[in-house]
């Protein structure tokens, strides 16, 4: 079991809340870590069919079969929910760390939480491995190989090889993630559109450019970009100037979330190829460029009462 930055604070807010919303991407360790912290909370799957249609068909003996304290994993699936939890929460003015909610879509779980959990809730982002929570846990490797292999937990703690693991990854989740968010038409569209993301990170977006080689229109380049965002695959990285009004006007530069992905979607299969391959110095810089942001933003916790 990794030991995780955010522990402590998780721990902190959940005895100021009663409700605790932890987000982020597939696989980058919501689950183990909700389930190490609140040990005593009952554990719901939501991705369940079962429990999932129950939750959507009947939220009151859903509510009434899985009291507080619980965790309910990937809320996003039944957002109506939510509405429940707020009565639970209002009628339980003590309460406090009473639910853990995890989920995997930002952008769905911010509206739906405004909505009704405002001000019973703290949102915290949960990413894959920072380099010192490996170091910590005594994995020690180069950074051809870091960057080849990237950060999700389940890559360090299974010891999968990151080909295998990035190729489910992506048909896993990538592209159901897509479908459910967005009807994408062109599957073949949208995938040599990602590749081509990953080969221009770390520079800005130019959507004209991207459309012309994807065959697509500028708006839909812009949808999808906002998807991307959305399900935690990529992230924009504002420009940093002295001047602040050039830091408003001036256009941010992106980057993935796993650099191991963009290395899969790159179709750079081992360390060494990395070395001698022109996307080297891609992959390098979103590694380098992660970390950056990982200290700028506090090892990426974010923290938001709503």
């Amino acid at each position: 079991m990794f030991d995780r930055r955010i522990e402590n604070e998780l721990k902190t807010t959940a005895g100021e809340y009663p409700v605790v919303t932890i987000i982020g991407p597939r696989q980058s360790g919501k689950t183990t870590l909700a389930k190490k912290i609140f040990r005593n909370h009952t554990y719901v799957n939501l991705e369940n069919p079962e429990l999932r249609s129950l939750a959507a068909d009947d939220p009151k003996t859903f509510m009434l079969r899985y009291p507080a304290p619980a965790i309910f994993d990937e809320i996003q699936n039944v957002p109506e929910l939510l509405s429940w939890i707020q009565v639970y929460v209002d009628e339980t003015a003590e309460l406090t760390g009473g639910y853990i909610l995890t989920g995997s879509h930002q952008l769905q779980l911010r509206e739906a939480i405004t909505q009704s959990l405002a001000g019973r809730t703290a949102l915290l982002t949960l990413f894959p491995f920072a380099l010192n929570e490996l170091k910590k846990s005594d994995i020690q490797l180069e950074r051809e190989v870091l960057i080849h292999k990237g950060f999700m937990p389940r890559l360090h703690d299974k010891n999968i090889r990151p080909g295998r693991f990035y190729r489910d990854y992506f048909q896993t989740y990538v592209e159901r993630d897509v479908r459910k968010l967005m009807a994408v038409e062109n599957q073949q569209a949208f995938e040599l559109f990602l590749k081509l993301l990953a080969g221009r990170v770390g520079s800005e977006i130019n959507y004209s450019s991207l459309s012309g080689q994807v065959g697509i229109s500028a708006p839909q380049i812009k949808k999808w970009i906002s998807l991307l965002e959305a399900s935690f695959i990529i992230f924009k990285l504002p420009p940093f100037f002295n001047n602040f009004g050039k830091r408003l006007t001036k256009s941010p530069k992106i980057y993935f979330v796993e650099v191991g992905l963009a290395c899969y979607l790159l179709g750079i299969e081992t360390p060494e190829q990395l070395e001698r391959d022109m996307a080297f110095g891609v992959s390098n810089v979103n590694y380098f460029v992660r970390f950056a942001s990982i200290i700028l933003s506090g090892f990426f916790i974010s923290i938001n009462a709503f």
